[in-house]
Order: structure tokens, then sequence, then C-alpha cells
């Protein structure tokens, strides 16, 4: 057994009994070809949740600052995780990001940079576009609906993948197809609701 794997089931032994999380649309994800897989981001908990849930391993984007981490900046890379800069143009982390889509595997993000505070869904970072045409992939929108409170609901929706192509094949740029990406993401949110 691979340390992801390894991982997705301690993420999933540890956060089960806390949390009551309920997963929909798991049948949307494509089971193959480069995935660029945007979630909202609420809570530090997001990256293992969607993680666990998801049917495919995840390469996730993190912040540098985790890897300097004394006991964490050893294990990210192991779980396939990958340090981008934050606020600056980071070209080894493009490079990666891309290499990874164009591969036909999965690279997480949080288009938002950062957490929303208020569970509001923030205007999302023109990079997740950028992935999105450049790395030869389809975006899987997916939202995480808490709050994160012991023994309530979370739910992780996974919504129906975005296309790509008509994009590239329109030149579309890469902050209109952020704003779709966000857009999507907002739809998931307004469809479902932990009190549904």
């Amino acid at each position: 057994m691979n340390l992801y794997a390894f991982g997705k089931g301690l993420v999933k032994t540890v956060l089960s009994p806390l949390y009551r999380f309920e997963v929909i649309g798991k049948e949307n994800f494509p089971k193959d070809g480069g995935i660029l897989l945007c979630s909202n981001h609420i809570n530090a908990l997001d990256p293992p949740v969607v993680g666990m849930t998801a049917p495919r391993t995840v390469h996730f984007m993190a912040k540098e600052e985790l890897f300097n981490a004394p006991i964490l900046g050893s294990i990210l890379p192991k779980v396939n995780a990958f340090p981008v800069k934050r606020g600056m143009s980071d070209r080894e982390a493009l490079r990666t990001a891309l290499k990874i889509l164009k591969n036909g595997d999965v690279v997480g993000l949080f288009p938002e940079g950062t957490r929303s505070t208020d569970g509001v869904l923030k205007k999302g970072l023109s990079g997740a576009g950028f992935f999105a045409l450049r790395g030869n992939a389809d975006v899987m929108p997916c939202a995480i609906i808490g709050p994160y409170k012991a023994f309530r609901k979370v739910q992780v929706v996974y919504g129906e993948p975005i296309l790509m192509a008509p994009f590239r094949e329109r030149k579309a740029s890469a902050e209109e197809v952020t704003e779709v990406i966000m857009a999507s993401i907002q739809k998931i949110l307004d469809d479902y609701s932990v009190n549904k």
C-alpha cells in the first residue's frame, strides 16, 4: 500500500466518527484523463476531505510554508502535494501542475487562494483558468458544505465536469474560464444544503 492510500484511509478513520460525511456526485468524476479539481475552501480540513472522497488520486498544490513545517513538510511530498509560492508567479509550481495534468492525472486546488471565513465563495484567482486551458484537462467543480461541527453533516458535492475544448477553440481568457469555474461551484452551493 502506498503512502497516499494509507493517508486516505487514516483520514477517513480519524474524521468519519467526528463528522457525518455525505458524498454526492462521485459518478460525475471522469475515470481517466487530466482533471483540474476545483473546490471552495472553508476549513483547513478541506484538502484531506477532498482527497478522502475523490475517486482518483489528487495532487494538491499547497502553500510553500507548509513544506517548512517539521513533520508536515516531510509528509506532504509523499502524499503527492507540491509547493506553490503565494502572491507571486511560481514558475516551478506552474510547470509541475501542467506536467501532472498533461500526464492524465488530477491536480486539486482552491481557486479562492485562501479560506473563506464566512463561508461565502470569493472571487477565484485566474491561475485556475490558466491551468484548465493550458493543462489539456477538463475541470471538476466541487463544493464542500459545512459547517465542520462535531457530529454534524458535511457534504462534499462533485458537479458535472466542465469541458475545456470549446474554451480552447475560441481562445477564451484565463479570467473568463475562472469565472465559469467559480459559477459552477456557486451553483452547487446554491443547489445543495445540509438542511435539505
